[in-house]
């Protein structure tokens, strides 16, 4: 695992594709049915990407406080946002995008400063020599092994992979659709000596069933988080792709805590956004970014170099702590109108702070015998922030917690 990926803390997922001209479920519409695939692909006709504007997408991600992004340069439909060799089903050669749009989402990326994150679906429901084109079809069980055609699909497979790290030597590959057949079937232990032999300082996500750098969980962070790294998928409305009667955007408050409980549980949050066919963003999903970014610049401490936080039942809030360990950031959602009590913290409290306005805080401990610490009591500040209150508690040395049962 590549350092830079635990202190990313946020990403931002960008789900594009002919799917936003008719705003339906990308690819799942005609797999499940609901469309048929010849007038799923007629939305070939209506990708224009006449207004993208890459180095906007980064000046946006950037100020949302993220340090990497995935674009989604191919989804299980088949269709290809680069001008594969492997075949025509790309924007290129058939949509009015007429362009490779990797490239320049790549470069933007980069001047920014930003890590290049590129999703792409093992699977292809498009793809001839692929056994499976529809729901049916999978859950029928009717389809016959042809272990040819099986050969065939992954020499494509593999060749569309190293068209894609050639050209864009991505940060990161986030794979997908690796459900419908076993790994031995995937030989997915090969395929990731192939990647790093081309490139060996890239991170996989967890879909290389067993061969991956981290899980990433969908749409809700875990209760008990993973031991190691991970990456919640979570979308600002109910839908990946534009879909323009999806109109139901989590509010700001919600977005800021489910990244809080992300990174307090060690994780990284990638945010998705789905542009229209057009490569525009809708004013919606912008607005939110940015607001999470002034969020994140005004508790900026909190979020970067920090570690998941202390173990829950220490205080009623999510925490993270300083990489040194000698800081314990502590998230108050409501503004605080009562001390915020800290258990079991063993360590000397050197100052607490209100993170946004750097207003010191009183506090003082109650109770405590030989060994066992007692409650530590922050008084409230003047001004709460108007989303998440963040304290900083300053220690005089590295954080300790009593973790026993007390004397009896």
């Amino acid at each position: 695992m590549q350092p830079w990926f635990a202190d990313a803390k946020l990403g931002i997922f960008v789900h594009w594709g002919i799917y936003a001209v008719n705003g339906i479920p990308e690819s799942w519409s005609f797999y499940n049915g609901e469309i048929s695939y010849e007038n799923y692909m007629k939305q070939l006709d209506g990708f224009t990407a006449s207004a993208y504007d890459p180095a906007e997408w980064a000046r946006l991600f950037k100020a949302a406080g993220a340090r990497y992004a995935v674009l989604t340069s191919k989804h299980h439909d088949g269709v290809a946002l680069w001008e594969t060799a492997e075949n025509d089903l790309n924007v290129v050669k058939r949509t009015p995008a007429g362009r490779d749009l990797m490239a320049p989402y790549a470069q933007a990326m980069r001047d920014a400063g930003l890590k290049v994150g590129v999703y792409f679906s093992h699977l292809d429901w498009s793809h001839p020599d692929y056994p499976f084109h529809s729901r049916e079809e999978y859950e029928g069980g009717q389809i016959a092994e042809d272990p040819q055609a099986w050969s065939r699909f992954l020499k494509f497979h593999r060749a569309q992979l190293k068209e894609v790290v050639e050209a864009y030597a991505p940060d990161l590959l986030w794979f997908d659709g690796d459900w419908e057949r076993p790994e031995e079937q995937w030989r997915m232990s090969e395929l990731r000596e192939q990647l790093t032999a081309m490139k060996a300082d890239m991170v996989f996500n967890s879909r290389l069933l067993g061969h991956g750098d981290y899980a990433t969980p969908e749409q809700g962070a875990p209760i008990t988080p993973p031991d190691g790294p991970w990456e919640l998928c979570y979308t600002i409305n109910n839908s990946w792709g534009f879909q323009r009667n999806d109109q139901d955007h989590k509010p700001l408050s919600l977005l800021v805590r489910t990244f809080v409980e992300t990174i307090a549980g060690g994780g990284n949050l990638l945010l998705d956004v789905g542009p229209r066919p057009d490569g525009s963003i809708p004013a919606e999903q912008t607005s939110r970014l940015e607001a999470l970014g002034r969020w994140i610049k005004r508790n900026e401490p909190a979020v970067f170099d920090t570690t998941r936080g202390i173990p829950a039942g220490h205080v009623y809030a999510p925490t993270t702590v300083a990489t040194d360990q000698r800081t314990l950031y502590v998230f108050c959602y409501d503004p605080p109108r009562d001390p915020v009590t800290i258990k079991g913290l063993t360590s000397r409290v050197k100052r607490v702070t209100a993170l946004a306005t750097g207003e010191e805080l009183t506090h003082r401990r109650y109770g405590g015998f030989a060994e066992i610490p007692g409650v530590l009591a922050i008084d409230v500040p003047s001004v709460a922030d108007p989303v998440v209150t963040v304290l900083a508690v300053e220690l005089d040395g590295e954080i300790e917690l009593y973790r026993g049962e007390g004397r009896s």
